[in-house]
């Protein structure tokens, strides 16, 4: 994903995915004090699973080329 960081293209995509891991994590889990899930939330935790698992699949394990 980032191929500007050369040597720290690894790195930079282990962070990235530990970011974007919470943000799934939080946003699609998140239940408010009755119990309802919040639908934005819902929302930026599943476009942030999304880029979650392009960067992993692709950039990380080489599994899969997009585009």
């Amino acid at each position: 994903m980032f191929e500007f960081a050369g040597a720290w293209e690894m790195p930079i995509n282990i962070v990235f995915l530990a970011a974007t891991g919470f943000i799934a994590w939080n946003g699609i889990r998140y239940r408010d004090s009755e119990g309802k899930t919040d639908f934005v939330r819902m929302l930026f935790g599943c476009i942030a699973a999304t880029f979650f698992f392009l960067v992993l699949f692709q950039d990380v394990l080489g599994i899969v080329q997009f585009g």
